[in-house]
């Protein structure tokens, strides 16, 4: 990891600092005032190398080796291995996409618990100050269930200056919503849902209605193909037509990312 230190007047500028010298994809570790200004540090994940992920293999190996590896369930391999190399596969058989912009639609995080939707939000958040040319992000925390979820983004919203608002419910959401500048982006953290229980469906789907946003589902990779796969399609129902995977760096099986994203109807990333 390339862990940095900028010092500026102000906060937009250390951060634009940031962006200057680490990138679109730095990540804020914490900021303080000095008698000068503020001191914001920042890093840059190195990519993991490949052999610290996937074992030594023959470089022409056919992709059918690597589907069996990561266990991708018969008819999703079956899919995939028809020919034509595994990239050009994947791009066929997979819908791969940017997110929508939340300066135009509010972005509504969901999934299970542990799914890492905080941290998400909050890295979608720096990643918006960190391209500039507008406000900074409307964040709005709907989970007044974890112990500490609110505290946990306002820290990263103080190093970002950027709004955060508490709104457990939906007419809050959808107030919140309402009072956001012109083409602010909004991003919507939400409390962990298990869509198989009716009444925390219903709550999610509420959340997602009165804040007219459109419904990211966040899942943690490394979990069981047919669970990663259920659990696609339980989102799915209730709206969430984009799937952004989480623990990337931490699974050495990427079978339940797959399983999920072949889910109907079909995911963008």
């Amino acid at each position: 990891m390339r862990i940095r230190v900028f010092t500026a007047p102000r906060i937009a500028e250390a951060m634009a600092m940031v962006r200057s010298e680490l990138g679109a994809d730095a990540v804020i570790l914490g900021s303080r005032r000095t008698s000068d200004g503020v001191e914001v540090t920042a890093a840059l994940e190195a990519p993991e190398p490949q052999a610290a992920i996937v074992p030594p293999a023959p470089v022409a190996a056919p992709p059918a080796g690597a589907l069996a590896r990561h266990g991708v369930p018969a008819q999703l391999a079956a899919r995939l291995g028809d020919g034509g190399g595994l990239p050009a596969s994947l791009a066929r058989n997979l819908a791969f996409g940017p997110l929508p912009d939340a300066a135009q639609r509010p972005l509504l995080l969901a999934g299970p618990c542990g799914a890492g939707k905080s941290l998400t939000c909050a890295k979608l958040a720096a990643r918006a100050v960190l391209r500039g040319g507008g406000a900074p992000p409307l964040v709005v925390t709907a989970d007044g269930q974890r112990a500490g979820a609110t505290e946990q983004l306002a820290a990263f919203a103080r190093v970002l200056n950027a709004p955060l608002v508490p709104a457990p419910d939906p007419v809050s959401v959808a107030a919140a919503v309402a009072r956001r500048g012109e083409r602010q982006p909004v991003l919507i953290d939400t409390a962990g849902c298990d869509p198989f229980d009716p009444a925390q469906a219903a709550a999610l789907l509420a959340l997602a209605r009165a804040s007219g946003a459109a419904m990211v589902a966040v899942l943690p990779a490394g979990l069981d193909a047919q669970e990663s796969a259920d659990l696609a399609l339980a989102f799915a129902a209730l709206a969430a037509r984009h799937l952004l995977p989480t623990r990337l760096d931490a699974a050495r099986r990427l079978r339940g990312v797959g399983a999920a994203a072949a889910r109907e109807p079909p995911f963008a990333e």
